[in-house]
């Protein structure tokens, strides 16, 4: 399994640069962030990760939830973004 750790710092096209490589490499990737900030950038990097794919017919599908991750000796909560490929003929005609 491939983790990607995104911060409130990191770069939207270098984080979704990264999804993309990772879906076209293993069909799948998890995303993680901790904070509101690092959850915003990890969504916008998912998005542009899906526009990049899309461009090479790839599909792509993201199911969201959360994990307990300890960081030092404390417990965090983070969100964690499970990205993976998606049979294109399953998806809706709009999208």
């Amino acid at each position: 399994m491939v983790l990607i750790k995104v911060a409130a710092n990191s770069r939207t096209a270098g984080v979704a640069g990264a999804i993309a490589g990772a879906i076209r490499e293993h069909s799948r990737v998890d995303v993680q962030a901790i904070g509101a900030t690092a959850v915003n950038q990890a969504a916008k990097a998912l998005s542009l990760a899906r526009q990049y794919l899309v461009e090479e017919e790839i599909s792509m599908v993201v199911i969201p939830y959360f994990v307990e991750v300890e960081i030092g000796k404390q417990t965090r909560t983070a969100v964690r973004f499970t990205a993976q490929i998606y049979p294109s003929d399953r998806l809706p005609p709009d999208l």
